[in-house]
């Protein structure tokens, strides 16, 4: 294995998304998948860059972490689905006649569609409302717990509890257990990057999976900040009181974002405190990578490091 360089770390701004059976990297200019074939052949397919020609007023400070987070949300989802057709994995399920693929992919749109708008759906019942109302309901037989910062404390507990239980459960399933191999393979592999080591399986293999600037510890930071803003909302309607949360959602994630931004430039005692919380969770949603696995991580990633080594610059 290759000896580690005696020089800072590299913070690179490249990030990157755990799919099925592959791995999507994203860097100031380029967006490409590697993905696993049945056959054991690895499929590498450029994807579109969203943020690429995107305004300059999208990168102001609060602001581009709106946008991440929805870039993150609609095109992750995108490189999910291509990445199985890719993999192969539904081939056997395809139609044998020309008429019948289309039929089959129109179903699959709108199901897609349904299912996504289920999805929001839920996670505004079970993060948003439900906390609220059990609250409510809570100060109901207990009014003398309604304060303000003890129910900003409980919505905002509760809430990461929800969390934390769904990774635990969604862990224990083979094949989100495979996604989370790939995660893996994606942290170590920017570790390597940053590092300035040769992306070779080897050297990779020898990084920590576990990532300051995972999409884990954003989700988590930005519901520790939401009990922060939960504190300071004094309304107590549980529907008006949803309703204002979900508009100062934005704020969440834009502050999320920067908390992010900032433990991935710096390490000092303050930074590894706001990283500790994603960092034990990010037990649960990566775990070590296979070999083959790191060679789909490695060649996303080097697809995806551009020719000036200061454009990806953190």
């Amino acid at each position: 294995m290759a000896r580690e360089q005696v020089c800072p770390m590299k913070k690179t701004s490249i990030g990157g998304q755990a799919l099925i059976e592959g791995v999507m990297m994203r860097g100031p200019e380029k967006t490409f998948m590697a993905v696993r074939h049945t056959s054991g052949k690895m499929v590498v397919e450029e994807m579109q860059n969203p943020a690429a020609n995107r305004p300059k007023w999208t990168k102001w400070p609060l602001i581009r972490g709106v946008f991440g987070f929805v870039d993150s949300m609609l095109y992750g989802y995108k490189s999910l689905m291509r990445s199985a057709e890719l993999s192969g994995l539904e081939d056997e399920e395809k139609p044998k006649t020309e008429e019948e693929e289309k039929k089959q992919h129109r179903l699959m749109n709108v199901l897609m569609i349904v299912a996504s708008v289920v999805g929001v759906v839920l996670s505004l019942i079970l993060f948003l409302w439900l906390p609220i109302q059990l609250f409510s309901w809570l100060t109901m037989l207990a009014p003398s717990l309604e304060q303000p910062y003890f129910r900003g404390l409980f919505e905002g507990v509760l809430r990461i509890v929800i969390f934390v239980v769904y990774l635990l459960l969604v862990s224990r399933m083979k094949d989100i257990r495979r996604t989370f191999q790939y995660h893996g393979a994606e942290h170590k592999s920017i570790f390597c990057y940053e590092k300035g080591l040769p992306l070779t399986v080897e050297n990779v293999r020898a990084q920590s999976r576990f990532h300051p600037r995972c999409g884990t510890s954003f989700m988590i930071l930005m519901l520790l900040v939401g009990i922060v803003i939960s504190i300071l909302i004094p309304i107590t309607i549980p529907w008006l009181r949803t309703a204002i949360k979900l508009l100062l959602l934005p704020l969440s994630v834009g502050v999320g974002y920067e908390l992010i931004k900032l433990a991935g430039r710096k390490d000092n005692w303050l930074t590894r405190v706001i990283s500790a919380p994603g960092v034990w969770l990010q037990h649960l949603t990566t775990k070590e990578p296979t070999d083959d696995m790191i060679e789909c991580a490695v060649a996303a990633l080097e697809a995806v490091i551009p020719e000036d080594a200061e454009a990806d610059n953190w």
